[in-house]
């Protein structure tokens, strides 16, 4: 697969000013405290999860499946587990400061895990079969 690392990165730079510019603005009213450890650990699932499914995809290439949709069900399992801590650690006592965890959570969820499919789906050529006309 062609470089991940560096639009990674950019991406991660640009939520993170974003994160950043949101909390000076708005406090934790909008942008809970432990968003910050949220984003580190997205950070870091998706990278590992890209890295697994390469090298997966490295040993073989017609695993694409499997890898792609491991990747993405261990996603789901982990970020569960994130939010299921979160709240039997006293994080569901904490009134409307819940719901700006909550929030932030699902919304760098989801900007993780669509960055994941933009970069996945960049990368489909080398796995389309050959012979297949293509437009």
């Amino acid at each position: 697969m062609k470089s991940f690392l560096k639009p990674y990165l950019l991406f991660s730079l640009l939520v993170g000013f974003v994160l950043y510019a949101l909390y000076s603005q708005f406090g934790p009213r909008v942008i809970h405290p432990f968003t910050v450890y949220t984003f580190a650990f997205f950070f870091v699932l998706t990278l590992v999860l890209y890295r697994m499914m390469e090298r997966l995809l490295r040993a073989d290439a017609d695993n694409f499946l499997v890898a792609y949709f491991g990747a993405m069900v261990a996603r789901l399992l982990l970020s569960l587990t994130l939010v299921l801590v979160y709240l039997l650690r006293g994080g569901g006592q904490e009134g409307p400061a819940r719901w700006a965890f909550l929030g932030s959570f699902f919304v760098l969820y989801f900007l993780f895990a669509g960055f994941e499919v933009w970069a996945v789906l960049s990368n489909l050529r080398p796995f389309s079969k050959r012979g297949e006309i293509t437009k």
